[in-house]
């Protein structure tokens, strides 16, 4: 499974890491993003690590977290969970004649490191099954690269937010986690050198026009962005909108 010599040694685990790779940044805004808010919501510091170390579901955590603070009934926490992740029983349906030859307990494991990334990234490396042991084992150590890096994307991140959030004053409370959601979305969205160049076009101008009233910055950010980044596609450099 996971921790055996063969799938690291691999090449195709390599492969499946550097895929991932630039996928990361986005992982890791969510996972600094979550840690924070299981705090400022009232989590204790244990036990925002225990939930992030064993749920490690980022949209059920922040669903359920709301939950658990007001006192909800475990039942209604964990029905919460289930419906948010929904999309993980079509997953294992698909991923079932990949994994199906292994033991339960490395089929579990293989469910816990299961995310939306690593499952896209592998089905559409190998659209069907392999059918011999070295078919199964390149896909194995692949599937393996494409859990190592957005796992450990989140829980570095996630850990070091449950830390940083100590250090926010109070009175930011859970708006902060919305600029930080933002800075998600951002970072998951910036897979180009046009998108990448327009985000920091959009800051700089941001920032420029700051002394305007009414947050007109934000106007003038979004026009000089869309302008400039327009031209370029058009004109100048049409290779920078290519993924």
């Amino acid at each position: 499974m996971f921790f055996l010599r063969s799938n690291f040694s691999h090449p195709a685990f390599r492969e499946g890491c550097l895929v991932v790779a630039p996928l990361a940044t986005g992982t890791a805004a969510w996972g600094l993003m979550t840690g924070v808010a299981m705090v400022k919501s009232g989590m204790s510091v244990v036990e925002a690590l225990a939930m992030t170390l064993l749920v490690f579901a980022g949209s059920a955590q922040l669903a359920s977290i709301p939950l658990i603070v007001a006192g909800a009934p475990a039942w209604v926490i964990l029905v919460t969970a289930f419906c948010v992740n929904l999309r993980f029983v079509v997953f294992s349906l698909h991923m079932r004649p990949y994994l199906m030859h292994l033991p339960r307990w490395h089929r579990l494991v293989h469910g816990y490191l299961s995310a939306d990334m690593s499952y896209a990234v592998f089905t559409r490396r190998f659209p069907v099954p392999g059918t011999t042991q070295a078919e199964r084992a390149e896909q194995q150590a692949y599937l393996c690269g494409n859990y190592l890096v957005p796992w450990a994307s989140w829980q570095i991140t996630s850990v070091l937010g449950i830390i940083m959030a100590n250090l926010i004053p109070t009175t930011w409370g859970l708006g902060f986690t919305g600029v930080l959601c933002l800075v998600a979305m951002l970072c998951s969205l910036t897979n180009t050198p046009l998108r990448l160049l327009s985000a920091l076009l959009a800051g700089a101008a941001a920032v420029a026009a700051y002394a305007l009233p009414l947050k007109l910055n934000i106007v003038v950010a979004i026009a000089v962005a869309v302008l400039v980044s327009s031209w370029l596609e058009r004109r100048a450099l049409p290779t920078w909108s290519k993924v």
